[in-house]
Order: structure tokens, then sequence, then C-alpha cells
């Protein structure tokens, strides 16, 4: 288990951000560490390309809110009680310690959204055992949490296939 367990932060308006967190989940992984996927604001079905892989390997559980906002209105007490759920279930399993790496996919963006109260994330920063190393994703990162970040990367839009009006595609985006 790495020691000390450090906080890592992925936000900013370009794509790569999730790509990046389920990637260091199969470094994570490929060294023995048991690592937690909690999912916040994208649907539970049909599970996107890295979800179908990920979930066939030994040492990761996840956890998925499963009310998806891309394309979709729910209603907002409805999304902000998936989200509540899922971080609650992803917060008792990372203080019982049991994981090394715990990825909240889209958090930042479920705290942008007041799906989440920020002091929640905050506090699980502090109350985490030392080894677990947590990683945060989605647009809209609060200054609060950045300043907490032992590391930050902020993906930048350049340019994007979305702009020139070609949708989602299988395998690369979802």
């Amino acid at each position: 288990m790495p020691k000390p367990g450090l906080v890592q932060v992925y936000t900013g308006s370009g794509k790569g951000k999730t790509t990046a967190a389920t990637g260091l989940a199969v470094r994570a992984l490929g060294q023995g560490l048991k690592v937690l996927l909690v999912r916040f604001l994208k649907p539970a079905v049909p599970p996107s390309g890295e979800l179908k892989i990920l979930a066939q390997l030994a040492g990761l559980e996840i956890v998925t809110a499963g009310v998806g906002v891309v394309n979709r209105r729910p209603a907002p007490k409805t999304v902000a009680a998936s989200v509540a759920a899922a971080f609650a279930e992803g917060r008792r399993r990372v203080l019982a310690g049991a994981v090394d790496l715990a990825i909240f996919d889209e958090v930042n963006n479920a705290l942008h959204r007041g799906d989440l109260l920020l002091t929640d994330a905050l506090d699980l920063i502090e109350a985490r055992p030392g080894h677990v190393e947590l990683v945060f994703t989605g647009r809209h990162a609060p200054a609060e949490l950045l300043e907490r970040a032992d590391l930050v990367t902020a993906m930048e839009a350049v340019r994007h296939p979305f702009a020139a009006g070609i949708p989602a595609r299988r395998g690369i985006e979802f």
C-alpha cells in the first residue's frame, strides 16, 4: 500500500478526467491494490466501455449513483438523493480502510450542482485512513478542494469533435 495516501483532483473543461482516473485504477490493480470507484451523475445502464472491463477485475468495487444527467432532466431531488446515497456508501467503504485507492468520479460536478455538500468531501479527506489515496474527478472543482489536493490536473479543452457536430462514439467517449 502506498504511504501516505494523497489527494488527487482531475478537473477542467477538457476530455480525459475519467479516462485518467480509470487508467490509475488499472495501474493500482496491477500492483495488487484494492480500488473503489464511485460514480456520480452517470447512468448505470448502459454501462460505459471501461466499466465492462473493470467490473471483471479482481480487487475493484464499483458503486454507481445511477441517475444520469447527460441529455436527461431527472428531478433535482432524485439526483441529489442518488448522489447522497452513493457518496455515503463510498465514504463507508473508505473509512473501513479496506481500499487503497478511492475514485469519486464526477463528484466535482455533483458539488458544483449542489447535489453534495463540499463539507462532505472535505470531511472525507480528513477522516480517511492515512494510506487511502483519494481521486476526485469532474469539471468545476471547488477552490477549497483544489487547495487541499496534493496533485491537481486541469484538462484543457482546445478542440473537441462535439463542436463539429460529431456525437459521442461508443468505445471512445463511452
